[in-house]
Protein backbone atom coordinates (compact mmCIF):
# COMPACT_ATOMS: atom_id res chain seq x y z
CA UNK A 1 0.00 0.00 0.00
CA UNK A 2 1.45 3.35 -1.06
CA UNK A 3 2.29 5.87 1.63
CA UNK A 4 -0.12 8.79 1.81
CA UNK A 5 1.77 12.04 1.18
CA UNK A 6 0.61 14.86 3.46
CA UNK A 7 -0.15 18.35 2.22
CA UNK A 8 1.59 20.89 4.45
CA UNK A 9 0.18 24.40 4.32
CA UNK A 10 2.39 27.17 5.72
CA UNK A 11 0.29 30.06 7.02
CA UNK A 12 1.79 33.46 7.94
CA UNK A 13 0.29 34.65 11.22
CA UNK A 14 -1.22 38.12 10.84
CA UNK A 15 0.56 40.77 12.88
CA UNK A 16 3.60 38.59 13.63
CA UNK A 17 6.56 36.88 11.99
CA UNK A 18 5.27 33.46 13.09
CA UNK A 19 4.06 30.62 10.91
CA UNK A 20 1.09 28.36 11.62
CA UNK A 21 0.67 25.08 9.78
CA UNK A 22 -1.96 22.67 8.59
CA UNK A 23 -0.99 19.08 7.86
CA UNK A 24 -3.76 17.70 5.66
CA UNK A 25 -4.67 14.12 4.80
CA UNK A 26 -5.61 14.39 1.11
CA UNK A 27 -7.80 11.29 1.29
CA UNK A 28 -10.06 12.45 4.13
CA UNK A 29 -9.77 16.23 4.34
CA UNK A 30 -8.86 15.86 8.01
CA UNK A 31 -6.10 18.10 9.32
CA UNK A 32 -3.65 18.77 12.11
CA UNK A 33 -3.18 22.41 13.04
CA UNK A 34 0.09 23.68 14.53
CA UNK A 35 0.73 26.85 16.58
CA UNK A 36 -2.09 29.30 15.82
CA UNK A 37 -0.11 32.16 17.38
CA UNK A 38 -1.62 35.53 18.18
CA UNK A 39 -3.98 35.48 15.19
CA UNK A 40 -6.01 32.26 15.17
CA UNK A 41 -8.11 33.60 12.32
CA UNK A 42 -5.14 33.18 9.98
CA UNK A 43 -5.36 29.40 10.46
CA UNK A 44 -9.15 29.24 10.79
CA UNK A 45 -9.71 31.08 7.52
CA UNK A 46 -7.75 28.41 5.63
CA UNK A 47 -9.61 25.61 7.41
CA UNK A 48 -12.91 27.18 6.37
CA UNK A 49 -11.88 28.02 2.80
CA UNK A 50 -10.62 24.49 2.20
CA UNK A 51 -13.54 22.78 3.96
CA UNK A 52 -11.15 20.89 6.24
CA UNK A 53 -11.94 19.05 9.46
CA UNK A 54 -9.43 20.11 12.12
CA UNK A 55 -9.13 17.12 14.41
CA UNK A 56 -6.09 18.06 16.50
CA UNK A 57 -4.38 21.35 17.32
CA UNK A 58 -0.77 20.83 18.37
CA UNK A 59 1.83 23.16 19.87
CA UNK A 60 5.55 22.94 19.27
CA UNK A 61 6.16 24.64 22.62
CA UNK A 62 4.46 26.82 25.20
CA UNK A 63 5.51 30.40 24.41
CA UNK A 64 2.64 32.83 24.09
CA UNK A 65 3.40 33.89 20.53
CA UNK A 66 2.68 30.29 19.49
CA UNK A 67 -0.23 29.31 21.74
CA UNK A 68 -2.21 32.53 22.26
CA UNK A 69 -4.83 31.48 19.70
CA UNK A 70 -5.38 27.97 21.06
CA UNK A 71 -8.65 28.72 22.81
CA UNK A 72 -10.34 30.29 19.79
CA UNK A 73 -9.29 27.49 17.43
CA UNK A 74 -10.49 24.82 19.86
CA UNK A 75 -13.80 26.66 20.37
CA UNK A 76 -14.52 27.04 16.67
CA UNK A 77 -13.38 23.61 15.49
CA UNK A 78 -13.89 21.27 18.43
CA UNK A 79 -10.35 19.96 17.91
CA UNK A 80 -8.36 18.40 20.74
CA UNK A 81 -5.24 20.15 22.04
CA UNK A 82 -2.00 18.17 21.84
CA UNK A 83 1.35 19.28 23.31
CA UNK A 84 4.05 18.35 25.75
CA UNK A 85 2.47 19.03 29.17
CA UNK A 86 5.84 20.30 30.45
CA UNK A 87 5.21 23.37 28.29
CA UNK A 88 1.41 23.31 27.86
CA UNK A 89 -0.28 21.86 30.98
CA UNK A 90 -3.74 22.25 29.40
CA UNK A 91 -2.99 19.71 26.67
CA UNK A 92 -5.70 17.03 26.33
CA UNK A 93 -3.31 14.79 24.41
CA UNK A 94 0.09 14.53 26.07
CA UNK A 95 2.92 14.34 23.54
CA UNK A 96 6.52 13.33 24.11
CA UNK A 97 9.33 11.50 22.35
CA UNK A 98 7.91 8.68 20.26
CA UNK A 99 4.30 9.86 20.31
CA UNK A 100 2.30 9.63 17.11
CA UNK A 101 -0.62 11.74 15.89
CA UNK A 102 -3.06 9.98 13.57
CA UNK A 103 -4.94 12.23 11.14
CA UNK A 104 -7.00 10.32 8.60
CA UNK A 105 -4.51 8.08 6.80
CA UNK A 106 -1.51 10.11 8.03
CA UNK A 107 0.78 9.19 10.90
CA UNK A 108 2.77 12.15 12.23
CA UNK A 109 5.76 11.29 14.38
CA UNK A 110 6.65 13.45 17.38
CA UNK A 111 10.21 14.30 18.46
CA UNK A 112 11.08 15.81 21.84
CA UNK A 113 13.60 18.55 21.05
CA UNK A 114 14.39 20.49 24.23
CA UNK A 115 16.68 23.49 24.21
CA UNK A 116 14.53 26.52 23.48
CA UNK A 117 12.04 25.22 26.07
CA UNK A 118 12.06 22.04 28.19
CA UNK A 119 9.03 20.59 26.41
CA UNK A 120 9.80 21.63 22.85
CA UNK A 121 8.56 19.34 20.08
CA UNK A 122 9.16 18.87 16.36
CA UNK A 123 6.48 17.25 14.23
CA UNK A 124 7.56 14.81 11.53
CA UNK A 125 4.99 14.13 8.82
CA UNK A 126 6.44 12.01 6.02
CA UNK A 127 9.33 13.86 4.39
CA UNK A 128 9.10 16.99 6.53
CA UNK A 129 9.93 18.55 9.89
CA UNK A 130 7.79 21.27 11.47
CA UNK A 131 10.46 22.67 13.73
CA UNK A 132 8.85 25.39 15.86
CA UNK A 133 11.57 27.45 17.54
CA UNK A 134 14.18 24.69 17.49
CA UNK A 135 15.37 25.25 13.90
CA UNK A 136 14.84 28.27 11.68
CA UNK A 137 16.07 28.77 8.14
CA UNK A 138 19.84 29.42 8.66
CA UNK A 139 19.27 30.02 12.39
CA UNK A 140 18.06 28.35 15.58
CA UNK A 141 15.97 29.31 18.57
CA UNK A 142 17.26 31.32 21.52
CA UNK A 143 18.67 29.38 24.44
CA UNK A 144 18.80 32.14 27.06
CA UNK A 145 15.18 32.11 28.23
CA UNK A 146 14.08 30.65 31.59
CA UNK A 147 14.00 26.90 31.02
CA UNK A 148 16.29 27.08 28.00
CA UNK A 149 19.29 24.76 27.77
CA UNK A 150 21.99 25.44 25.14
CA UNK A 151 23.50 21.96 25.48
CA UNK A 152 20.09 20.39 24.83
CA UNK A 153 19.56 22.76 21.89
CA UNK A 154 22.82 21.62 20.31
CA UNK A 155 21.85 17.96 20.69
CA UNK A 156 18.42 18.67 19.19
CA UNK A 157 19.98 20.41 16.18
CA UNK A 158 22.38 17.51 15.59
CA UNK A 159 19.45 15.13 15.72
CA UNK A 160 17.57 17.09 13.05
CA UNK A 161 20.74 17.34 10.94
CA UNK A 162 20.78 13.54 10.71
CA UNK A 163 17.57 13.48 8.67
CA UNK A 164 17.87 12.94 4.90
CA UNK A 165 19.00 16.08 3.05
CA UNK A 166 15.77 16.29 1.04
CA UNK A 167 13.67 16.51 4.24
CA UNK A 168 11.67 19.75 4.11
CA UNK A 169 12.06 22.21 7.00
CA UNK A 170 9.05 24.28 8.06
CA UNK A 171 10.12 26.73 10.82
CA UNK A 172 8.10 28.52 13.48
CA UNK A 173 9.19 32.00 12.38
CA UNK A 174 10.01 33.80 9.15
CA UNK A 175 13.53 34.72 10.23
CA UNK A 176 15.61 33.44 7.33
CA UNK A 177 16.28 34.27 3.69
CA UNK A 178 13.31 32.14 2.62
CA UNK A 179 10.21 30.80 4.42
CA UNK A 180 11.16 27.11 4.27
CA UNK A 181 14.15 25.01 3.36
CA UNK A 182 15.56 21.49 3.59
CA UNK A 183 17.90 19.70 5.96
CA UNK A 184 20.50 19.68 3.17
CA UNK A 185 20.25 23.47 2.87
CA UNK A 186 20.57 23.86 6.64
CA UNK A 187 23.61 21.60 6.82
CA UNK A 188 25.28 23.84 4.25
CA UNK A 189 24.10 27.29 5.36
CA UNK A 190 23.16 27.14 9.07
CA UNK A 191 26.15 28.17 11.17
CA UNK A 192 24.55 26.81 14.34
CA UNK A 193 24.01 23.38 12.82
CA UNK A 194 27.55 23.39 11.41
CA UNK A 195 29.23 23.93 14.80
CA UNK A 196 31.75 21.09 15.22
CA UNK A 197 31.29 20.74 18.99
CA UNK A 198 29.25 21.92 21.94
CA UNK A 199 31.77 24.56 23.00
CA UNK A 200 31.71 26.27 19.62
CA UNK A 201 27.90 26.17 19.57
CA UNK A 202 27.63 27.77 23.03
CA UNK A 203 30.11 30.46 22.05
CA UNK A 204 28.07 31.24 18.92
CA UNK A 205 24.58 30.98 20.40
CA UNK A 206 25.25 32.51 23.80
CA UNK A 207 28.06 34.93 22.88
Amino acid sequence: MAEVIPEIIQIPVAGADNFSYLVVCPQSGKALGVDPGISPQSLLSVVKARGLTLEVLANTHGHGDHIAGNGEVLRVTGAKLAANPIDVPAAEIALDEGSQIQIGSLTIEVLHTPGHTPGGLVFNPAGALITGDTLFVTRCGRADFPGSDPEAMYRSLLRLAAYPPETKVFPGHDYGPKPQSTIGFEREHNEYMKCPNLESFINLRMG
